[in-house]
């Protein structure tokens, strides 16, 4: 009876200490939290990179892609996660966070092929703890695009603006292109949830690091940071882990979300189609 009691006990404690692990695996990939703005803290320096690497062959190429932040003090925690998006569609994410920092870098090279648009768009993250003091956080987001023109009627050649007249040619053709697609995605989104746009501003996510210095459009005066915080929290809980589950079989696919904010300042929406194709629908109210 003794045996029996005692096997129980070691089966009851195996299992909670993989209730543990499993607990804490969970809290250690749900990092970004928003906290209150640290008007003390600040960035030094933030940055996102997309660059032409090098020629592989006559038919590809690389591309590095590169983000990188500092901040003024030491930090409890810091973290960097980065979108790369290729003629509209999610080719790659890229994270990074350290205890006790105060720097975060990392890049990785892309291989590419024919004429593409590269876009990245990183949000670069700290959690401020002192003493007994309320937790606090500073935030900022950074953006880069790069063309890369890869055709057989041309000399391959790259830009992040265009320069000359063959240049924004190749650059609006890319546009109109990517736009159309990502335009019909977006309503179908819109038709799936029955959402009346009119009744919002609509922004792709890929334009999100504009509203570092700005207010979001239609938001209460003087939430905008808090609301630009609790945005990128619930991205990160609610489409970038959920879209970089290891155990999918399906290449990442899904076009860039698009973000609706009500323009009566009561809430935000996140529509976007993952990598299986299935619909989600994301409401932040304010």
């Amino acid at each position: 009876m003794n045996r029996i009691l005692m096997y129980g006990l070691v089966c009851s404690l195996l299992i909670f200490v993989v209730f543990l692990y499993f607990l804490q695996e969970t809290k250690e990939m749900d990092v970004i939290q928003y906290f209150p703005i640290d008007s003390n803290s600040k960035f030094t320096s933030y940055g996102t990179s997309l660059s032409f690497a090098e020629q592989s062959d006559a038919d590809e190429y690389e591309v590095t892609w590169k983000m990188s932040s500092k901040s003024d003090q030491t930090q409890y925690l810091r973290q960097d996660v980065s979108l790369l998006y290729v003629n509209g569609r999610l080719k790659g994410i890229m994270n990074k966070w350290e205890e006790n920092a105060q720097e975060i870098e990392k890049e990785v090279k892309i291989h590419g092929e024919d004429s593409q648009k590269y876009e990245s768009i990183t949000f670069h993250h700290g959690e401020i703890h002192e003493d007994d003091l309320p937790i606090k956080s500073v935030q900022a987001a950074s953006t880069d695009a790069l063309y890369v023109i890869d055709s057989p009627h041309s000399t391959r050649s790259f830009f992040h603006k265009p320069k000359t007249a063959e240049e924004k040619e190749w650059k609006e053709r890319l546009d109109h292109s990517i736009q159309q697609q990502v335009q019909v995605q977006w309503k179908e989104l819109l038709d799936y949830y029955q959402v009346p746009k009119g009744q919002y501003t609509a922004v792709p996510l890929t334009e999100l690091a504009k509203y570092n210095d700005r207010p979001l459009p239609g938001v209460p005066e003087g939430e905008s940071e808090r609301i630009y915080g609790q945005l990128w929290e619930g991205l990160y809980k609610n489409y970038i882990l959920g879209i970089t589950d290891t155990h999918s079989n399906h290449p990442i696919q899904s076009y860039i979300p698009i973000i609706l904010f009500d323009k009566n300042g009561k809430h935000l929406m996140v529509l976007f189609e993952d990598d299986t194709g299935k619909k989600h629908q994301l409401i932040q109210y304010y």
